[in-house]
């Protein structure tokens, strides 16, 4: 009998992204298991979610590191111990260096809010407000060195209100990441996913439009649920040379 790949969830906040992936696999949805949730943040909520579900957690504090590198390689050893497979960002709010990243390649993935490649980086609702747009939304990618530029592997599309706020938007945006993010994960476990030179491709067929694989059901979510997170839209989920995401720590 095949082992289960084993998923590691590395976040800094509340951890609503790591319940959706827990609820999935749980339900089946996802063929793995959680083989551990890190944080370098201290009573971070996302630890708190693990321990009350009996999955391994693990806080390493960055702020007992020197050097990026020695943070990147205490966090490699604990993804290493833990058997980990596949390496989930969920609203990470560390730098993580090329050489971590490069050591992952194709098992590590970040979720981002917005439709990238449109603004990469911070306060991401914020900028798509002020940009008139009428739709924002979430992407799930492939982590490069290069800052939120990963091939995108699915994305959600969320209308923007007339009386949006970044923080009513980002709530719509989170709803709609608990969706999409353990869809990917899943593709991922089914080896139906891979990252092949710089493309993320789905069935052997590169994915060239990764909002259309979700126009569908996206046309169908609720507008104005509300989820847990903080809402000015800020994202975790780092790597490369710079903070990754919209800065919020889910």
């Amino acid at each position: 009998m095949t082992a289960r790949r084993r998923i590691a969830i590395v976040a800094s906040g509340d951890g609503s992204n790591m319940q959706a992936i827990a609820d999935a696999c749980a339900a089946g949805d996802i063929d793995a298991e959680i083989g551990l949730v890190l944080s370098n943040v201290p009573g971070a909520g996302v630890l708190e979610r693990a321990r009350d579900q009996g999955i391994a957690e693990r806080c390493i504090d960055h702020r007992d590191f020197d050097q990026r590198q020695d943070f990147d390689a205490a966090v490699s050893e604990a993804l290493r111990d833990a058997g980990t497979d596949l390496v989930v960002l969920a609203g990470f709010m560390r730098i993580l260096g090329d050489g971590f990243v490069r050591q992952y390649y194709g098992s590590l993935l970040n979720i981002h809010p917005s439709l990238l490649p449109k603004y990469r980086g911070l306060h991401t609702h914020r900028r798509a407000l002020e940009a008139g747009d009428s739709h924002a939304g979430a992407t799930v990618h492939f982590v490069v060195p290069e800052l939120d530029a990963g091939p995108a592997i699915l994305q959600a599309r969320v209308a923007v209100l007339p009386d949006d706020t970044p923080e009513s938007l980002a709530q719509r945006v989170l709803h709609a990441e608990h969706r999409i993010y353990p869809r990917a994960i899943a593709w991922w476990a089914a080896d139906r996913l891979a990252l092949e030179n710089g493309r993320a491709y789905l069935d052997g067929e590169v994915i060239e439009d990764a909002a259309a694989l979700d126009e569908a059901s996206a046309e169908s979510e609720p507008e104005n649920t509300v989820e847990r997170g903080d809402p000015d839209g800020r994202r975790g989920g780092t790597a490369g040379t710079a903070v990754s995401g919209g800065s919020r720590a889910d």
